[in-house]
Order: structure tokens, then C-alpha cells, then sequence
């Protein structure tokens, strides 16, 4: 090793050309200038004083580095980098995890693995990291895309400058992760479920990280951070009444060739069933009970989320999985009216089912893309709606007719037992998140404190 005891300070820098990372520290070991970038200025004092301390005590200094002896050895990486227990904690996860937990758990790291970085030369525009990380460095091997030729110096950048993960025992460091999940990839403000979803992603890798002994702690905890509010509960303005309800279904069967037919069963299972448009997408025959005459009866049993195909276990975009927040192989049951019950048999008497029993797929069979129901949905809104009720949020999305079937029969006084139970919720969130959408109790209230105050 090639030492020296010839070294100078000078002032720390800043680079007002960096958007980050622009504290420059810079002095020489043997005539040769040598500098390191910090995020803040707080992080380049702290490292000049070390490097003066280290000079006033005689130690000696490497040349190549420019490092005294002391620090040379506490530079050495200790542990993984940031992108490479990333990669670990995606692996960890997929195999219990549905499609979208992957492809959330990769969009809250392609704002992290990004901001996670040392300030080293030739840094990568954002956008081809994030296409890096997305298509090819943060899937299992086997999931992974061929790496375009003009984006391997991109990995290998991100590779090279990955901070070592310990460095986010530094709250500092921890605030740059809480900074960048709370931006959007164009530099505005995210919304606040976004940044929940982010910030989820972020403590879950690091409790991981914990339980690997890669840290001793959880440092989010050590870090006093407010993040968003974000919205629980619905949106009253987005709850359509029974007549908007009629009116919108009746008016889908007429759109498209028979996309509109194909659909109408589903949009009235999301309404008369308040089924998610997965658990209706993967409803089949064998879970219907159809009468010929009153109340039928739906047993949902499995759902088909739609998801990216690199994201699937199927490598389709619809993956068959077990019902929302339930055991693998757990059922709901669900009552259902006359009105649906008609619609359905109505359905796979023109329709048909297919090959597996499911009701509603596309004329070659495939289960619709929610861009494709989506767009009739918006269509039947156009339709059936004044032009100032189709500019509001009422059923702006075909998930509204699930929460306007909730609200219904809360307001039509079915114990929140039993409407948690059907709509697969637990009573506690039920009541929470539909809260504003119950009517009535306003008016209770005030009669039971009026009389209050009379006594």
C-alpha cells in the first residue's frame, strides 16, 4: 500500500450544477486532489473533520483512495448494498405474493434504489434506471428481460454507486428514502396513498433486513416523519341510487358488438353482489345458484386479478387466486335478488360458459383487461347520465357499483355483520370506510340530543 503524510485541506464546495448530492469535500494525499460528494452540507463537514483529525493525530494516508488508515479500513463495504438486498427482499416475497404485491413492492423501489446512491461520475438519466430496475435487475432471474446493450452501463452504474444498506442507520440517509417516495418520477408532490404504499415497501425491506442481521434496528422508527393523510373512507359524491344504478346497467348491453352483452352480467354482479371486478371476472357456473324463482346464491371462491405478465404466475395478465384478505381455499357466500339472478341465467343462456365454467370472458375467450370494461363503463356513464353527473365522481369507476351496493344496504338497515360478511370485509373497516355513505344518522343524532336537552 502506498502511503503518504503530505496532505491539504480545502473548503468544501457546493455544486450548484447537482440537483443532489452537491456538498463537494476536497484535498490531496501526496499532490494528487482527491473529493467526495454529500447530499448535505452537514454529512461533508462531518467527513472533513474526520479526514483533519486524522492528519492532526499523524496518521498516515493511502494515496490511491486519499483515505487515512483508520477510515481506509471502516470503508471497506460491510454488508450488501441497497440494490442488492432490494433484489433479495423481491425474491424473498415472490413466491407467497399475489401479482400486484410484486408490482407494488418493485414501483415503491424504483423511487428508492434511484435516491439510494453515491455521487459518482456519469450518473444515468432517472428513466433509463427505473426501466433497468423495472424490466430486468429487481425480478428473479428467471423473469428477467435481455438487457438492451446501451442499458448495461446503466446497471453497472447503479451496481457501482448502490449505498451500502447500513448507511441508512444515518437518519439522514433514512430522510433522502422519505424524500424520494414522497415525490412522484416528475418531481411533484405524490398523492398520499402512493407515498403509504411506498413508505410500506420501505419498512417492510428494512424489518426484513432486521431479521437477516443486516441491521440492528428498524431506522424508520428512529425518524420522526409525517406522512400524507390519506383519504379512508368513500366518497358519497361517487354512490350511485338504485334508479343512476338501473339506468347505467341497462344502458351497457348496447355498447360494442357484444362486448357491452358480455359485460352486463359482470357490471350487475359488482352491484347486486358487491363482488370486486376480479372475484366477478373469476366467478364460474358451478358457483352460482340459480332458482327459477326468488333468491339465488353466489359462492365466490376465487378471484383474477389482472397484473403485468412478468408480474404473474401464469405469465398470462390474469392469475387465478384465492379471495382478498381470506385463507387459500376460503369461500364467501353471498344472497343475491331476483334482478341478478334473472340477468345471470339471462347470460350463459346466450353466452355460454367456458372450458372452466367461468361467465364472463371475451368472444375468444380471454377474461376482459380492466382497460376494456373500463371503456364500456365510461361509454354506459355517457349514456345513461346527465352531461353534469357524467364531469362529477359519481361511478367514475365500474368499482363504484360494489361500494353503492355497500352503502344500500347499510342505509337499508342490514346489520354490518352481515353486509361485512358478504362484501368480504372485516366489521371494523366496513363501518370505517363507509362511513360517510350511511344516511340518516345525522338526523338520528340531532333528534336524541334534542331531546336531551329538553329533559
Amino acid at each position: 500500500m502506498n502511503t503518504s503524510y503530505d496532505v491539504k485541506f480545502w473548503e468544501i464546495q457546493r455544486r450548484k450544477d447537482r440537483k443532489t448530492l452537491s456538498y463537494l469535500v476536497r484535498w490531496t494525499v501526496a499532490r494528487k486532489p482527491k473529493s467526495k460528494s454529500f447530499r448535505t452540507k452537514g454529512l461533508a463537514e462531518s467527513f472533513l473533520s474526520d479526514l483533519r483529525q486524522a492528519a492532526k493525530a499523524g496518521e498516515a494516508f493511502d494515496v490511491d483512495t486519499g483515505l487515512p488508515l483508520s477510515m481506509l479500513a471502516a470503508e471497506q463495504p460491510v454488508g450488501p448494498t441497497f440494490l442488492e438486498f432490494a433484489r433479495a427482499y423481491v425474491v424473498d416475497r415472490w413466491r407467497t405474493s399475489a401479482a400486484r404485491t410484486r408490482e407494488t413492492d418493485v414501483y415503491g423501489l424504483l423511487s428508492l434504489v434511484p435516491a439510494l446512491v453515491a455521487d459518482l461520475p456519469n450518473r444515468p438519466k432517472d428513466s433509463d434506471m427505473r426501466e433497468v430496475l423495472r424490466n430486468h435487475a429487481l425480478l428473479p432471474e428467471e423473469r428477467r428481460a435481455e438487457l438492451p446493450r446501451a442499458l448495461v452501463p446503466v446497471l453497472s452504474w447503479l451496481e457501482r454507486a448502490s449505498l451500502p444498506l447500513v448507511d441508512l442507520q444515518d437518519p439522514r440517509v433514512v430522510r433522502t428514502a422519505l424524500d424520494a417516495i414522497s415525490m412522484t418520477f416528475i418531481g411533484k408532490d405524490a398523492a398520499a396513498n402512493t407515498v403509504r404504499r411506498k413508505r410500506e415497501v420501505l419498512h417492510h425491506l428494512l424489518e426484513l433486513a432486521v431479521e437477516q442481521k443486516e441491521l440492528p434496528a428498524n431506522p424508520l422508527h428512529s425518524v420522526k416523519w409525517t406522512p400524507p393523510k390519506a383519504v379512508g373512507t368513500i366518497d358519497p359524491r361517487t354512490v350511485v341510487n338504485p334508479e343512476q344504478a338501473r339506468a347505467l346497467l341497462a344502458a351497457v348491453p348496447a355498447i360494442g358488438r357484444t362486448r357491452g352483452g358480455r359485460l352486463h352480467g359482470m357490471f350487475a354482479c359488482m352491484y347486486y353482489a358487491a363482488l370486486r371486478p376480479e372475484e366477478a371476472a373469476g366467478l364460474r357456473r358451478q358457483n352460482c345458484h340459480l332458482p327459477e324463482e326468488g333468491w339465488g346464491l353466489l359462492t365466490v371462491e376465487k378471484a383474477r386479478p389482472q397484473a403485468n405478465k412478468r408480474w404473474t404466475n401464469s405469465g398470462e395478465t390474469h392469475d387465478s387466486r384465492g379471495l382478498k384478505h381470506r385463507a387459500t381455499d376460503d369461500t364467501r357466500e353471498i344472497p343475491i335478488p331476483p334482478v341478478l339472478v334473472a340477468v345471470l341465467q339471462a347470460h350463459i343462456e346466450k353466452y355460454g360458459v367456458a372450458v372452466d365454467g367461468r361467465l364472463f370472458r371475451t368472444s375468444k375467450g380471454q377474461s376482459f383487461s380492466s382497460s376494456a370494461y373500463s371503456g364500456v363503463w365510461q361509454e354506459a356513464r355517457r349514456r345513461a347520465l346527465t352531461a353534469e353527473q357524467v364531469a362529477s365522481p359519481l361511478a367514475a369507476r365500474p368499482y363504484d357499483l360494489r361500494h353503492a351496493a355497500v352503502s344500500l344496504w347499510l342505509n337499508a338497515g342490514v346489520p354490518a355483520t352481515e353486509v361485512a360478511k358478504r362484501a368480504g370485509h372485516s366489521v371494523d373497516v366496513l363501518l370505517r370506510v363507509y362511513a360517510k355513505c350511511i344516511e340518516g344518522q345525522q338526523a338520528r343524532a340531532n333528534s336524541k340530543i334534542s331531546e336531551a336537552l329538553d329533559e
